[in-house]
């Protein structure tokens, strides 16, 4: 079935996914490591319920969900041996932001997986993509169009949606369901730097609507 938004984009069950990138506690949760830093955009777009709300629209159009989870701090982690890891690598290894087995490292709620849904491999730095079998997963589900929402705006869902059109993949991106650390990086990531890769940007409700017809 072919859902038809007013920009005339198409979105496919078939060959549509969902596409949430590191929907973790440490992000989305009060008391998690980075929430206070992300606080007053999820809070200003209301993100978190945006992302619910979207994921909700997605199953019941039929369209297959995929997490693209950020890579878990876990002990004894390689970095500590790399030769060279970029700073915001570097920061979140000394944070030790999503730690496995912790709760601010685990999914927020709603955001777990159901039987059928897909978990890509961990990505080590910003791009879903990257040395992860995320693009084999969508190409083995026939996916060409992904619709993404998440955190954090201009680091990880930057370079995933980057990469996604490098790949040849139909972008949309959910302008209030994605978060980020203040206000200057959404703007940055929504008015300057998307629109040269996104196919489409636009907002929860727009989306819904589109999924509901």
């Amino acid at each position: 079935m072919a859902h038809q938004s007013k920009s005339g984009l198409t979105y496919e069950s078939e060959s549509t996914g969902l596409l949430i990138v590191d929907p973790y506690n440490d992000f989305l949760s009060e008391g998690g490591k980075l929430y206070e830093l992300s606080r007053s955009t999820l809070e200003a777009n209301d993100v978190v319920e945006h992302m619910r709300q979207v994921l909700a629209a997605a199953r019941a159009a039929g369209l297959q969900v995929f997490i693209a989870p950020h890579h878990r701090w876990r002990d004894g982690d390689l970095h500590s041996h790399w030769k060279t890891i970029p700073p915001i690598g570097a920061a979140a290894d000394k944070s030790r932001v999503f730690a496995d087995g912790t709760w601010g490292g685990s999914f927020h709620p709603g955001f777990e997986p159901r039987p059928g849904e897909v978990v890509a491999q961990e990505h080590w730095l910003s791009s879903g993509f990257a040395n992860t079998d995320l693009d084999l997963q969508l190409k083995k589900h026939g996916v060409r169009k992904v619709i993404v929402i998440g955190m954090r705006a201009n680091t990880c869902i930057e370079s995933t949606v980057r990469f996604a059109a490098e790949l040849g993949y139909e972008v949309t991106l959910v302008k209030d369901a994605i978060g980020s650390f203040g206000h200057a990086e959404m703007d940055a990531t929504l008015q300057y730097n998307m629109p040269s890769y996104a196919n489409a940007i636009v907002s929860t409700d727009e989306i819904l609507a589109t999924l509901s017809v």
